[in-house]
């Protein structure tokens, strides 16, 4: 609609000015006018740069790359995905454009989990004895945000301070009473993570896995788009971004050969027919994990969402 499209121009036009050399010009004022002309100067440039990338492509073909390749790996350039690319960077204040504030809900909180206000928990050998609630995890330790997310982009960071943890989102009709082999994070088609496991990071979704061979970060970034029905994990230091995960359905041959973006590709896109809550998987004692901060200037953005 049109308020979405003037949201999303906004932080498009930020974007191009702050990223492109020489930047475009745009009136400080917004409006659909500059739009159309802004618009216009995206695809005058995209298509310079498929054309550019089509040029190199051919040269490389009559080096021995069969016209099957070539054309895969032009639709590769003309729509990248996320990789496990350790040069994979990007700007923190960017997403921070879409900074999300989250809430950890108290009538989710398995027993074994302890909560600190509103924004830290951590796994405990002594059961905590909550209220009875019909949303309360009982067979897996997790602990839910507060928060729906059904529509545009949601961001926020999580600090790994111990143990085990895992972070993900869930559908809101998910059955808190599952055993605990259905009801992890991950092994469902209700939900899906990013785990540290102590010695790499594990991204899963209805059962299957991906290893990431990636160093440890103390800062996730979860960068949820559901215009794109695609979830993000970065590994977060100082400004820049390292993108270790992306799940998303891919349309290429590669996913064929790959159980993990096969069982993305079958199912994925329909967790996006739910409403969406933020998800924590405190897995070993003393796992423990914090809500990161966002900085001052992103409340205002929050206000309005």
């Amino acid at each position: 609609n049109s308020v979405f499209l003037a949201q999303e121009f906004q932080a498009l036009k930020v974007a191009m000015e702050e990223n492109f050399s020489p930047a475009l010009s745009f009136q400080n004022e917004l409006n659909f006018t500059n739009c159309a002309q802004a618009m216009g100067a995206v695809k005058d440039m995209l298509s310079a740069a498929c054309k550019n990338q089509w040029d190199r492509l051919q040269g490389k073909g009559t080096d021995g790359l069969s016209f099957q390749k070539t054309e895969e790996a032009l639709a590769e350039s003309r729509f990248p995905e996320k990789s496990n690319n350790p040069a994979c960077l990007e700007s923190r204040d960017y997403f921070l454009k879409f900074a999300f504030i989250i809430d950890l809900d108290s009538d989710t909180a398995d027993k074994f989990i302890q909560l600190f206000g509103t924004k830290g928990a951590k796994r405990v050998l002594c059961p905590i004895p909550y209220p009875e609630s019909p949303t309360r995890f009982i067979n897996c330790e997790q602990v839910l945000g507060v928060n729906l997310m059904n529509r545009g982009n949601y961001y926020w960071e999580v600090e790994l301070i111990d143990g085990w943890v895992s972070i993900g989102v869930i559908a809101e009709d998910f059955d808190p009473r599952e055993s605990y082999n259905r009801g992890r994070l991950g092994r469902n088609e209700k939900s899906c993570c990013l785990q540290w496991n102590g010695q790499n990071y594990v991204a899963w979704f209805g059962g299957f896995e991906s290893v990431i061979q990636q160093p440890f970060f103390h800062t996730i970034g979860v960068f949820l788009e559901y215009s794109e029905k695609a979830l993000t994990f970065y590994g977060v230091k100082d400004s820049k971004m390292t993108c270790l995960q992306q799940l998303k359905v891919s349309h290429f041959t590669k996913g064929q050969l790959d159980p993990f973006q096969n069982k993305v590709n079958q199912q994925f896109a329909s967790l996006f027919l739910c409403k969406l809550k933020p998800a924590f998987f405190l897995e070993s004692v003393d796992a423990h994990l914090q809500i990161g901060p966002l900085k001052k200037d992103c409340v205002s953005v929050l206000k309005r969402r």
